[in-house]
C-alpha cells in the first residue's frame, strides 16, 4: 500500500519590506500562514500557487523560483498539525498587479490577509514556525532547499 503525501503549493510574496499572509482563527487561536494549499488533479504545482493565492488573498501572481519545501510529518511531531503527512512547496512570487486584494474563496476559519514587515514577523504566530527562514531568505538570498517541521523543534 502507498503511503500518502499531500502536496502543497504555496507563495513568498514580499513588497516594500513586508510580507503577505493569509490570518486565521479557529481552535489554534489568530495565527498567519503563507498562502498555500493543496494541488489538485489536474494542476501543476505552479498552477496550484496561482490559484491558491487567489482563494487566500485575491493577488493574481507570477510564479518564480523555488524558494525552500517544507516536510510535516505527524509521526514525527507529535500530530501537533494534525494526521496528514505534507510536503509544502513555497515559490519567490510577486503580484502582476497592485489593487486592492480581497480573498476569492477563503478557507472557513480564514479571517482576513494581512502584510507583515519582516521586522515584525516574531511578533506574530506563523504556522509553520518559519520566520526565521524566511527573513533569511528574503534579506540574504539562502536558499534553504528543505525545511523539516521535526528539525525545527531543535532550533
Amino acid at each position: 500500500m502507498l503511503y500518502p503525501i499531500r502536496i502543497r503549493a504555496g507563495a513568498v510574496i514580499v513588497e516594500n519590506g513586508k510580507l503577505l499572509l493569509a490570518e486565521f482563527n479557529d481552535e489554534n487561536g489568530l495565527h498567519y500562514n503563507l498562502p498555500a494549499g493543496g494541488v489538485e488533479e489536474g494542476e501543476s504545482i505552479r498552477e496550484a500557487v496561482v490559484r491558491e493565492v487567489l482563494e487566500e488573498t485575491g493577488a493574481d501572481v507570477s510564479v518564480g523560483e523555488l524558494a525552500f519545501s517544507y516536510e510535516y510529518a505527524p509521526h514525527l511531531n507529535a500530530k501537533m498539525y494534525g494526521d496528514t503527512h505534507t510536503l509544502s512547496l513555497f515559490f519567490s512570487c510577486e503580484r502582476r498587479s497592485h489593487e486592492l486584494l480581497t480573498p476569492s474563496s477563503p478557507d472557513p476559519t480564514q479571517t482576513g490577509i494581512k502584510w507583515v514587515a519582516l521586522s515584525d514577523l516574531h511578533t506574530i504566530v506563523l504556522y509553520p514556525k518559519i520566520q526565521d527562514r524566511i527573513i533569511r531568505y528574503v534579506n540574504e538570498g539562502f536558499r534553504e532547499d528543505f525545511i523539516e517541521e521535526a528539525d525545527l523543534a531543535k532550533s
